[in-house]
């Protein structure tokens, strides 16, 4: 995952330009979509984690809900294995389904399908949110705090991220686009911001680190939320 320090926040130069005469174009406020990467096969987990349940629908619904409710748009869902099988717990939301051949290859596959939906729904698109199907603790609040911070430092990445790694969910400016089309098999998200981390603003969430790949990591979340929701009133913290 990469890593980076706060205090290296300086800007580059041939990005910079490109990134400020969009800014100079009058592309504000930001109108901004979001991009749910859910087209995994869940080998490890022995079922589709997409669908595992989690306070009441699946992950998968809960992560579109959650777009959805940010007032993202539009909100796209790249789906991949198990397609038929995943598509219709999605099919009664006002969301996108953009299908993704090659899932096998990786998320790298994956962020350029919905870059290219998107493209193809909103060519004059600011910004996307990614997010994973996987991210149960992922609120609308966390979501807000992404644009907030995009909005007062007008930087072209704004990452989540607990200590000194990040990750998604990850704001881009459009201007990072075409790096995110460039994509391919394993490289996800992280390896772009790899080469930009001088540039992000990391907002703090630390479930950004837990996994969600086994069984076992399956039990622990839901030990989590029930601790979460026991000790602190209205929820958990990160709602």
């Amino acid at each position: 995952m990469p890593r980076m320090m706060v205090s290296t926040l300086v800007w580059g130069t041939s990005f910079d330009d490109r990134f400020m005469r969009s800014r100079a174009n009058g592309m504000n406020p930001p109108n901004i979509a979001a991009i749910i990467l859910a087209a995994g096969a869940s080998t490890r987990m022995g079922r589709p984690k997409q669908l595992l349940p989690f306070h009441g629908c699946s992950l998968l619904v809960r992560a579109a809900q959650t777009a959805i409710a940010s007032g993202c748009h539009p909100s796209i869902v790249v789906l991949g294995a198990e397609i038929d099988r995943i598509r219709g717990d999605v099919e009664t939301l006002p969301v996108q389904v953009a299908e993704n051949p090659d899932w096998e290859t990786g998320m790298g596959s994956s962020i350029r399908i919905g870059i290219q939906a998107l493209m193809a729904s909103d060519p004059d698109i600011e910004a996307a949110i990614l997010l994973l199907c996987d991210r149960p603790f992922v609120s609308v609040r966390l979501i807000d705090r992404l644009v907030a911070a995009y909005r007062s430092t007008e930087r072209p990445i704004v990452a989540s991220g607990y200590n000194d790694t990040i990750g998604v969910p990850a704001l881009f400016h459009r201007t990072l686009f075409p790096e995110l089309l460039s994509l391919s098999g394993v490289h996800g998200a992280k390896s772009l911001m790899g080469r930009y981390l001088t540039q992000i603003v990391p907002i703090e969430f630390p479930e950004e680190a837990i996994d969600l790949d086994t069984p076992e990591d399956y039990r622990k979340i839901l030990d989590l939320d029930r601790y979460q929701r026991t000790n602190f009133a209205g929820g958990t913290p990160t709602k």
